[in-house]
């Protein structure tokens, strides 16, 4: 199970989550041994201090969760939470230029984030499956390989569908070996967990990770 708990981003991205929440779920990373937390990006200062010293990084999220923000403010989102101490940056994708067929801005959006972060933070690309057509995963975990960044992620949890693990290894094949793949939402058990590692994925996205690791089901979808 401590492999497993190295592929696990501890997440809570609730909006009425509070300081004690947040809080915890760093006590639970340190103690299951967890790859890192994933929080907003407020709350990254306050958990770099809990988690110092420590093997648990920290991360966060850009453009979340809609991915209609400006270049230039996912930028600025970037840099502020690398100076607060965040490790890795999960940024959404801009789903409405992908849906109209602006290919460049998508992976100029993808680019600018990615030279933000260059040699301070690794970046996974969220490409928000359950709104796009298969061409359109193609197509935008094509874009985030080509504007380089480090892994290719699922799903925000917030847009009415999580991972499966036919997107997975439809996003496996797509990026090849090179770029990690993030399976995220409604993963809420082992056996969850083992789907998405069997199909591809290099890291889980999850608030359930302690009843993953326990064998249980969670109950949260993100």
């Amino acid at each position: 199970m401590t492999n497993m708990a190295k592929m696990i981003d501890h997440t809570l991205l609730k909006p009425d989550a509070a300081k004690e929440d947040i809080q915890a779920i760093c006590l639970e990373a340190k103690q299951y041994g967890f790859a890192s937390v994933c929080i907003h990006p407020f709350w990254v200062a306050t958990a770099s201090k809990w988690l110092e010293q420590t093997e648990v990084k920290v991360c966060t999220v850009i453009g979340f969760p809609l991915g209609a923000n400006t270049t230039e403010t996912k930028v600025f989102e970037t840099k502020k939470a690398i100076e607060d101490g965040a490790h890795e940056i999960d940024m959404v994708i801009n789903i409405g230029a992908l849906k109209s067929k602006d290919n460049a801005m998508v992976k100029e959006d993808i680019a600018a984030v990615v030279k933000e972060a260059k040699g301070k933070a690794l970046v996974k690309v969220i490409i928000e499956t359950a709104l796009l057509t298969e061409a359109e995963k193609i197509l935008a975990c094509e874009l985030a390989k080509e504007a380089g960044a480090d892994f290719v992620k699922t799903s925000t949890g917030f847009s009415g569908g999580g991972a499966t693990a036919e997107d997975v290894a439809l996003m496996r094949e797509t990026v090849g070996p090179e770029m990690g793949v993030k399976a995220s939402g409604g993963i809420r058990n082992l056996q969850n967990a083992k789907d998405m590692l069997e199909a591809g994925a290099t890291r889980l996205g999850a608030s359930a990770g302690v009843a993953i690791l326990q064998g249980l089901n969670g109950n949260s979808d993100y």
